[in-house]
């Protein structure tokens, strides 16, 4: 099982992979998993993937 979101694999990232979610604008979380908003891609936290995943937060608002 692959655990690409843990230390080792986010230790060349900026920050270690921390910092502000640009959708529910908590800060120093792990921002590792890419969502598309529009045209773009951003990254979010944990939390915020799953949310958009089950529809409780649109990505609209980032």
């Amino acid at each position: 099982m692959s655990k690409a979101h843990r230390g080792k694999g986010i230790r060349e990232l900026v920050s270690r992979g921390r910092g502000t979610c640009p959708v529910c604008k908590r800060e120093n979380v792990k921002i590792l998993y890419e969502q598309e908003a529009g045209e773009t891609k951003i990254k979010i936290c944990k939390t915020c993937r799953a949310a958009v995943k089950h529809g409780k937060k649109s990505l609209t608002q980032a």
